[in-house]
């Protein structure tokens, strides 16, 4: 796997990151990305059939969490979702060897700007070593918390919640949020038992005592916990950065796109509600789109997008000077990514490159 161009920092260990150092990085890179537009389109075909699975949806109420101080709406039909992957360890992940620990990560975060027009799209995927400031925010208990500067992008999820990282984001690039989608790893983990495991082909040996993965070279079929364990393993691949993960993550992506096209799910109503219950369960998102009915409108909006040309930029960073282990958005590289999505126009080259990967 090639490695990139930049040197690490001489800290104690590279920046976790969950973007890649090539540009222009196509097809699904992001489970994510690619599960939350599967429950939209998903809930296009069942949604009249199983509007029972409404209850199972958690919504949060952006709007009224925030207020009114947000960025202008885009000044085209154009929309921003932000799609976060919540890492919570406590009981449900324990299939990846992590003991019970408490709290919850945005483990992956990445705005998803769907342009004017509605035939492609380009995910901004955010670094979850980021140092950014957390604006100040309120608990949904009501508590207040302070604004704080140096907070690592992730850890704001379990430090204040959901509608504290879209107002980071907000603020930090100045860009609307229209919608948000969330999906955990429990959820991930009944979606492939649902649809009863996913077949994947590894070209080596995986050892990796930290997810639990334990693969031969060659073709398996994964159950719910071992997929978990396969998108999540990161030291048993590659230069064991988040760089192999991803690139598992790849494969895993294509794979599960494949298995789900040879269901037959209208022609297996029983299956097709086990799944769908599967999602909803796991799917938290803004009030507007906390319904199989609005997810179904939301999803039929998407259908000229072509999954194949999505295009995925990792915000530009650069290592943090007084912690190797961190980065921070890079200048004028960030403000220019930002602006583009701002005006929902195309993203100058410039603002694709990231010093701190060499790209």
């Amino acid at each position: 796997m090639t490695k990139p161009a930049a040197e690490s920092p001489r800290g104690p260990h590279r920046p976790e990151q969950e973007g890649t150092p090539r540009r222009r990085r196509r097809t699904g890179r992001w489970i994510l990305l690619s599960l939350a537009v599967l429950v939209a389109a998903g809930a296009g075909t069942v949604y009249w059939l199983y509007s029972g699975l409404d209850n199972n949806i958690k919504g949060v109420d952006i709007d009224q969490a925030i207020g009114d101080d947000r960025p202008e709406r885009l000044p085209t039909s154009g929309q921003n979702v932000l799609i976060l992957g919540s890492d919570s360890r406590a009981g449900a992940n324990a299939a990846l060897n992590t003991g019970n620990v408490s709290g919850a990560r945005s483990d992956t975060a990445l705005m998803m700007h769907i342009p004017e027009g509605r035939t492609q799209a380009v995910a901004i995927s955010i670094p979850r070593d980021t140092l950014v400031t957390r604006p100040e925010c309120t608990k949904s208990d009501g508590t207040a918390v302070a604004s704080a500067k140096r907070v690592m992008f992730n850890s704001i999820y379990g430090q204040v919640g959901p509608a504290c990282v879209v107002k980071t984001v907000e603020q930090m690039s100045g860009t609307r949020v229209d919608h948000y989608m969330e999906i955990d790893f429990s959820g991930f983990q009944g979606l492939v038992d649902a649809i009863g495991g996913v077949t994947v082909t590894v070209d080596q040996d995986i050892h990796d005592k930290s997810s639990g993965l334990d693969l031969t070279a060659g073709t398996h079929r994964l159950d719910g916990t071992r997929s978990l364990q396969f998108v999540r393993t990161r030291h048993g691949i590659g230069d064991g950065s988040d760089l192999g993960r991803i690139s598992l993550q790849q494969q895993f992506m294509l794979d599960l796109l494949s298995e789900i096209k040879k269901q037959d799910l209208l022609g297996s109503p029983t299956k097709t509600y086990k799944i769908a219950d599967s999602l909803t369960a796991a799917l938290t998102t803004d009030s507007e789109l906390a319904s199989l009915t609005k997810l179904a409108e939301f999803g039929r909006s998407l259908n000229g997008v072509d999954p194949s040309s999505m295009e995925t930029i990792m915000l530009p960073v650069k290592y943090d000077k007084i912690d190797p282990n961190r980065v921070v958005a890079a200048e004028p590289q960030a403000t220019e990514l930002w602006e583009a999505l701002r005006t929902d126009s195309t993203i100058p080259e410039s603002a694709r490159k990231s010093p701190a990967t060499g790209g």
